[in-house]
């Protein structure tokens, strides 16, 4: 009795093998459009925060967060107390990543939340009181004076934490020079809590596409 049992032929192969090209072809098309509107979820946020300062300035001529009369020019709104007079000097004091009610950094959101600028919890109890960006990381602003990475300037700088190496650096192609370590945006270690002292970028050459840094923005 013949044995019915035969093998594949080239042209059944041939064809598997292109059905399985096409799906991978697929799934990395996937993820290379994901990864692509993650940094342009991470570009966004670095692109709208100049507009909620130059916004809260032109209805109110002073600085969200650095307001002495918040609580006058917005129903609802705290006034920063922290550091003690310094309130309407024209800069926003505090950490950007601080997580003191008191601090100008801080109450910057709830400024700007309540003047309808931007969208989120304007009370600073709130759990989700802080921005957050694409990969879960804080969004913080300060002014170029407390600047938290050596040599980054700016009237304003604007910080993003939690972004994987491989973001941080198509970012930086996005929005500034190709390299992490000059220009308008550079990026650093990633910072817990209330960062006390500015430290030095990382070059784009040392950056591991797999772990999380900060990156920040002046403007």
């Amino acid at each position: 009795m013949k044995n019915g049992q035969g093998g594949f032929t080239l042209v059944e192969i041939a064809i598997v093998l292109v059905i399985i090209g096409l799906l991978l072809g697929g799934v990395l098309k996937g993820q290379e459009l994901i990864n692509s509107a993650k940094v342009k979820n991470f570009a966004t946020d670095f692109r709208n925060i100049p507009l909620f300062v130059y916004g809260y300035q032109d209805k109110y001529r002073s600085l969200p967060g650095d307001d002495a009369s918040a609580s006058t020019h917005v129903t609802g709104a705290t006034t920063a107390t922290t550091p003690a007079g310094s309130q309407g000097n024209g800069v926003i004091n505090g950490a950007w990543n601080s997580n003191a009610a008191t601090d100008e950094s801080y109450l910057f959101w709830q400024h700007v939340r309540l003047a309808g600028l931007a969208a989120g919890p304007t009370s600073t109890a709130a759990a989700d009181y802080m921005p957050k960006n694409a990969d879960g990381g804080i969004i913080g602003i300060t002014s170029g004076s407390n600047s938290p990475i050596t040599g980054l300037r700016g009237t304003y700088i604007v910080c993003s934490q939690g972004v994987l190496g491989k973001f941080a650096k198509q970012l930086d192609i996005t929005l500034d020079d190709g390299n992490t370590a000059t220009g308008s945006l550079q990026v650093m270690a990633n910072q817990a809590a209330n960062q006390a002292a500015a430290v030095a970028p990382v070059a784009t050459a040392s950056i591991d596409e797999a772990l999380s840094y900060t990156v920040c923005m002046g403007f």
